[in-house]
């Protein structure tokens, strides 16, 4: 299962935000620095328990402001 967290965080501290989210690669398996809504965006692999996992554990990182994570899912379209 694949999931995208977008995160936003204090001003000025995408950095330091970027080099903490970079020791947790298990789940973590690419983060990118975006402009939008959002200041990082982070592709997370794993199952639904480890991804509710790591993103509450996202939420203990103080320069964190908000997290939303899109999780992606299968959808018989008819193509």
């Amino acid at each position: 299962m694949r999931a995208l967290c977008l995160i936003t965080v204090k001003p000025g501290k995408v950095d330091s935000v970027v080099a903490i989210l970079k020791k947790k690669r298990k789940i973590v398996k690419q983060i990118m620095v975006v402009a939008g809504r959002a200041d990082i965006s982070v592709l997370l692999q794993g199952n639904i328990d480890e991804i509710n996992s790591i993103v509450i554990d996202f939420k203990k990182i103080k320069d964190i402001v908000t997290t939303e994570t899109l999780i992606e899912v299968e959808v018989d379209l008819g193509w």
